[in-house]
């Protein structure tokens, strides 16, 4: 037992030694720094409220105003989902070296990865509390006082799931890089990043909760837009692929490793 806490307590530091680094290395050289963190999905949300608030008059939806707010609240958590999904197919072939060489528990690649972007993730949280203030927006949080904290702990289950399989598959077969990269594009728009699972219409909002993103995200907004939160359904089958993938993916990766191992 002492010995599996030492352990886990030496994979810990590493992990922070090497989330360190990452983010070192990210702003190194940079005259912005940190304040990239904050820009990129400022800037980002800021062209998605003109376009869709001036040009296409998006439709009113009862409780989502301010929508900048809304938007921000969608986009920081892809931001993290979307950092996440594209290095952790480079997450082993960037480290070669140190990934045969070192005794490391060889998946702490991938969570250092799903960790590094959970850092640029809390970075950015600043621009959303500049917006809260600005606008003076309530928070319910005696409502859904858990819905952020398990947000954020089914959003790391998922991530470092899916980490798990594309890190090793994409070693094994090349393409499937390129392929993540235009299934990300495909699944920003499927996502209720730009809106809500109730500004789908009705018909089809089942369809809308099955995407494994759906209830993390209703999930980020319940505490700021309850009128716009869709109910445990869509959370639930968030939970469901969460700790799905997360047990797939160890199983996948732990069944790879030799080969991986010899490929790289």
């Amino acid at each position: 037992m002492a010995a599996r806490l030492q352990s886990a307590s030496s994979a810990l530091s590493t992990l922070r030694l090497l989330v360190g680094r990452d983010l070192k290395v990210k702003y190194a050289g940079s005259i912005l720094g940190y304040v990239w963190s904050v820009l990129d999905p400022l800037l980002l949300a800021l062209v998605y409220w003109f376009v869709f608030t001036k040009i296409f008059q998006r439709r009113h939806i009862e409780g989502s105003d301010p929508y900048i707010l809304f938007l921000l609240l969608g986009l920081l958590p892809w931001f993290w989902a979307n950092g996440v999904i594209g290095d952790s197919t480079r997450s082993l072939t960037a480290e070669a070296l140190l990934v045969r060489s070192t005794n490391l528990t060889r998946q702490i690649w991938v969570v250092r990865t799903v960790a590094s972007k959970f850092a640029e993730f809390l970075l950015s949280l600043p621009v959303l509390v500049l917006f809260i203030l600005i606008y003076r927006h309530e928070v319910s949080a005696s409502r859904y006082v858990f819905a952020v904290p398990l947000g954020l702990i089914l959003q790391f289950l998922l991530l470092t799931g899916i980490g798990l399989i594309l890190a090793p598959v994409t070693v094994l077969f090349r393409d499937v890089e390129r392929l993540v990269r235009v299934a990300m594009r495909i699944l920003f728009y499927l996502s209720p990043v730009l809106y809500g699972i109730k500004d789908v219409p009705e018909s089809v909002r089942p369809l809308a909760a099955l995407n494994p993103l759906a209830g993390i995200l209703d999930l980020y907004r319940a505490s700021f837009y309850p009128s716009q939160f869709a109910g445990w359904g869509a959370v639930g089958i968030s939970a469901a692929w969460a700790v799905g993938m997360f047990l797939i993916g160890w199983a996948v990766f732990a069944k790879l490793e030799n080969p991986v191992l010899k490929e790289i």
